[in-house]
């Protein structure tokens, strides 16, 4: 049986990579991680914000509600607390 190698999942990621994966201005993530409590990326030494999967999952809801189905800030904050993922 042959070795097939494992995709290798990273643990972080940084706020360009995260901006490239939503086709958005790393200005826009950092704007959203002050107004959505959710969002709570880890930070280096240097102060370099790290993502990890779950903030991405919550950048994708937020991202879903704001860019496509319209919600202002506010009313995303309410559908978040709402429905809770």
């Amino acid at each position: 049986m042959p070795y097939r190698e494992q995709e290798t999942q990273k643990r972080y990621y940084s706020i360009g990579e995260v901006a490239k994966l939503f086709e958005v201005n790393p200005s826009l993530i950092r704007f959203w991680e002050n107004e959505f409590d959710v969002l709570q990326p880890k930070k280096n030494r240097k102060g370099n914000r790290l993502f990890t999967n779950e903030d991405i999952e919550n950048i994708k809801i937020i991202y879903h509600l704001v860019k496509e189905k319209g919600f202002t800030l506010n009313g995303a904050k309410e559908e978040m607390k709402k429905e809770p993922q």
